[in-house]
């Protein structure tokens, strides 16, 4: 999800001096739209990748590697943020053999109240109502739990936000190692990195680690009632309850 810690995450990989961050990319996103089925009409995703061939799958893959590779091409990894490719996982899967998925969840209460809070530029039209945030929350937070049960594992990794916020050089060492990387002490200085980053959430990668952001839905709860009924949520209960 947006505003879930993905930038963090992506900055603290980015700070590895082996890691390229390449942000938000629309690298999946423009050639599965781009696809035609076997008759010549439009590629309908998710319902056609049963048809794909492993020709096909192949070339989506080398077409997306070489996309990346003449972004840095000395990078031993590149960094591909976008929020959106959620419901590319199993496309990801199979198309793209060697890469690490990296699942960033929080708070879903934090999560759905900083995407209402923000004006985004483009394609999140989800966002700005609170009963329509709550369920398009628990549909990708279905879809995710399908992943989860369905790739092998150590495919994906799953990281809290709350846990690196609590232990960031226990959740740092577990990311870079998730990536097949050799330990870097410069992960945990990401606020020094200079790398441009065009998200609602780049001044806070500038600054050390801070816990402002952990239950801020709290002082806001008696306005997040259609939310909270989405979500099948409490207004107040007490847990510390993570997404699943």
């Amino acid at each position: 999800m947006p505003r879930s810690g993905t930038t963090l995450v992506e900055q603290i990989l980015a700070s590895h001096p082996s890691v390229h961050g390449a942000g938000e990319l629309l690298d999946l996103n423009r050639p599965v739209g781009g696809m035609r089925g076997a008759d010549g009409e439009a590629f309908r995703y998710p319902e056609d990748v049963t048809a794909l061939g492993a020709g096909r799958l192949h070339d989506l893959g080398e077409l997306y590697v070489e996309g990346l590779a003449r972004r840095a091409p000395e990078a031993e990894r590149i960094t591909d943020k976008m929020p959106a490719d959620f419901l590319f996982v199993g496309l990801i899967h199979l198309a793209l053999p060697g890469a690490r998925i990296i699942h960033v969840n929080r708070d879903p209460r934090d999560t759905c109240l900083s995407c209402y809070s923000k004006l985004f530029t483009a394609e999140q039209n989800f966002s700005y109502d609170l009963g329509e945030l709550g369920r398009y929350y628990r549909k990708y937070a279905g879809l995710m739990a399908h992943w989860r049960d369905l790739l092998p594992q150590r495919r994906m990794l799953e990281i809290h936000y709350e846990d690196v916020v609590d232990d960031l050089e226990a959740s740092s060492r577990r990311i870079v190692d998730h990536c097949g990387l050799l330990w870097s002490p410069e992960c945990i200085a990401f606020h020094e990195a200079r790398r441009p980053v065009r998200t609602a959430r780049a001044s806070q990668v500038r600054r050390p680690i801070c816990r402002s952001s952990q239950g801020c839905w709290r002082a806001y709860q008696h306005h997040l009632g259609p939310l909270l009924a989405a979500l099948d949520l409490p207004r107040l209960d007490g847990s510390e309850l993570k997404a699943t």
